[in-house]
């Protein structure tokens, strides 16, 4: 992809820049490290940098990096080379979908780390987003590394497996407010530190074969493993059923309560390798609007 870029006072700035919204992006579910700024801006770390995005009219401005930095670490994060009008033109062959592209068309999937995403992903089952995104803030504050300040604001790495691996369930319970949690981290932590499941062998894998070897995982099951291939390893067809994901599917496509298998399976047939996309742009388009939600 070929982007109109400019280099200047320790920001990255790319002009009329298309299929890219911050909010699309930050809130539709994929990650949890994003803070909004009064600004409307939105920081966080990732591979050991802070970044701060915002969007000034058609522009996008990346700001505390430079140009070997963002395509060092930020072009491969944000998915920068892949063509995301290609993708919205072939998933809006479907009406519905069609609406939720619409509606939230500057979603782009992030390419995170595989162990952060793990442990991520373990902690939002059954939660909510807020507390999601405060404990992964307080794990990083105790147990990564700092790494500066940005903005009046001190960060902090995501701590590696080989330290989780060491963390006291009860400290990660009290401290982090993971609740009962705190026992998959630490067990899924020493599995990986001592490579019984190797992550990044599992971008090799097909997505089915990686699947099976991440539910190995304490506290890793279909939904969450499909988290993990989705928005960590690549795997473009992985498409997760949370409760959102349920509730839309069954508003628009079955018209009645449906397993969660058979949701995956309908998804796999009629979306194939854009599943995840898919998944996506229906995901935040059902939050968004409360499509599906029951009346109580």
């Amino acid at each position: 992809m070929d982007y109109d870029i400019v280099e200047k006072d320790n920001k990255i700035i790319i002009k009329n820049m298309k299929d890219f919204h911050p909010k699309h992006i930050f809130e539709c579910g994929q990650a949890f490290r994003w803070q909004v700024e009064e600004d409307q801006s939105y920081t966080a770390v990732h591979g050991g940098k802070v970044l701060n995005v915002k969007k000034e009219g058609e522009d996008v401005v990346f700001s505390n990096t430079n140009i070997s930095g963002f395509y060092d670490i930020w072009y491969d994060y944000f998915d920068l080379g892949r063509d995301y009008g290609k993708i919205k033109e072939e998933l809006s062959k479907d009406p519905i979908l069609k609406e939720a592209i619409e509606f939230g068309e500057g979603i782009r999937i992030l390419n995170q780390d595989p162990f952060e995403t793990t442990i991520s992903f373990i902690i939002s089952a059954n939660n909510q987003i807020p507390r999601i995104k405060r404990s992964i803030e307080l794990i990083s504050q105790n147990y990564g590394k700092p790494i500066g300040s940005y903005n009046g604001k001190k960060y902090y790495t995501f701590p590696s497996s080989e330290v989780l691996a060491k963390a006291k369930e009860e400290e990660l319970e009290e401290n982090c407010k993971v609740g009962y949690r705190a026992k998959y981290i630490v067990n899924t932590s020493n599995i990986i530190n001592d490579k019984e499941v190797e992550l990044d062998e599992l971008f090799k894998l097909p997505t089915e074969e990686a699947k099976e070897i991440l539910m190995k995982l304490p506290g890793v099951g279909p939904k969450v493993s499909n988290c993990i291939l989705l928005f960590s390893l690549n795997k473009n067809d992985a498409f997760p059923v949370d409760v959102w994901v349920k509730r839309v599917m069954e508003h628009f496509y079955f018209k009645e309560d449906t397993s969660n298998k058979k949701i995956a399976s309908y998804a796999e047939e009629k979306f194939g390798n854009l599943g995840g996309f898919a998944q996506q742009y229906l995901f935040y388009y059902a939050r968004e609007l409360g499509i599906g939600r029951k009346n109580k």
